[in-house]
């Protein structure tokens, strides 16, 4: 069993615009005050950009083009309805925002088969939805893949019970805590675990101030302790230039730590260091997806860890 992988999907939007069905609780959106239209092709331009620099550095990333149709303005964040994983199971997500849910799409799927492939069985949770609870992929869930852990902050975007539904599903421990941002001084929920903490083979970025009880906070780190990884701490204030949303993905050559480069600039000389004794970094300028979309280059990655068909020769 791995922890990274070298093959990411990714969704090249069409429409991408601020979302106003997130903004209710993703406090990282802005308004850009500028025609959608306009928003799109900045982004698509960030998007073509990001792909090239992964792809030069050996990663097998498979772009699908968002469906027009659809009006989805977040599906550039595909990590949020589906995440893939090495038994061939495929699984799907409830969504908070009702536009959304139409991000999930079979085509998206089917993709991955002609890629090669072997999607084996789904499990599906978005039944959910109809009861207004919530669980947003690799967004709410951190996936230790290897020591079988699943860290996950509680908020309006991740239900408690489904994330102990999930972790019986995928035989995972589950590892619950409350992370909270300032939001006009008072201490809110953070919509995503992914945009406070990244998870890599040998350490993980987090910011541990958000988690306000002491017990919580200890607990993450005694998990994180025991798998041994390497903590490396970041501060609020980086956090809200999203230092907290990092992917560790394999390339041809090296692993690297994936980036925008307002989480790279961000950080301090130590901290670079720090991540470069485990992999190399990669970023990417990513400014018009973070300010509209609220999220940045990890939530734009969804790993694909289904096995390779074998080919009849």
């Amino acid at each position: 069993m791995s922890q990274i992988t070298d093959t990411i999907l990714m969704i090249r939007p069409v429409a991408f615009r601020m979302n106003e069905e997130t903004a209710v609780n993703n406090y990282f959106q802005e308004d850009l005050q500028m025609r959608n239209a306009e928003i799109n092709t900045k982004a698509q331009a960030e998007f073509d950009a990001f792909v090239e620099k992964l792809r030069g550095v050996g990663v097998n990333v498979i772009v699908e083009n968002d469906d027009l149709k659809m009006d989805t303005p977040d599906s550039i964040f595909p990590n949020n309805w589906v995440s893939f994983h090495k038994n061939g199971t495929v699984a799907l997500y409830p969504m908070f925002a009702e536009n959304r849910r139409r991000e999930r799409r079979e085509e998206v799927i089917t993709r991955l088969e002609k890629e090669g492939f072997l999607v084996e069985g789904f499990m599906d949770y978005t039944v959910a939805e109809d009861e207004g609870y919530f669980l947003e992929g690799t967004g709410s869930l951190l996936l230790d893949r290897v020591a079988s852990k699943a860290y996950c902050a509680i908020s309006p975007r991740a239900d408690e019970e489904l994330v102990i539904e999930f972790c019986e599903d995928f035989e995972c421990d589950p590892v619950i805590f409350t992370a909270n941002q300032t939001v006009k001084g008072q201490r809110l929920p953070i919509y995503h675990t992914n945009v406070m903490m990244a998870l890599a083979e040998t350490f993980a970025v987090i910011c541990l101030d958000t988690i306000d009880d002491k017990h919580e906070k200890k607990n993450v780190i005694k998990h994180l302790r025991e798998t041994k990884k390497e903590i490396i701490a970041i501060t609020e204030e980086q956090m809200h230039h999203f230092a907290g949303n990092m992917l560790q993905v394999k390339g041809k050559d090296h692993n690297y730590m994936v980036m925008s480069e307002a989480a790279r600039n961000i950080l301090t000389s130590d901290q670079v260091k720090a991540i470069q004794r485990h992999c190399k970094i990669l970023s990417s300028d990513l400014t018009t997806i973070e300010t509209c979309g609220g999220g940045s280059a990890r939530c734009m990655m969804a790993e694909v860890f289904l096995p390779k068909a074998i080919k009849v020769v």
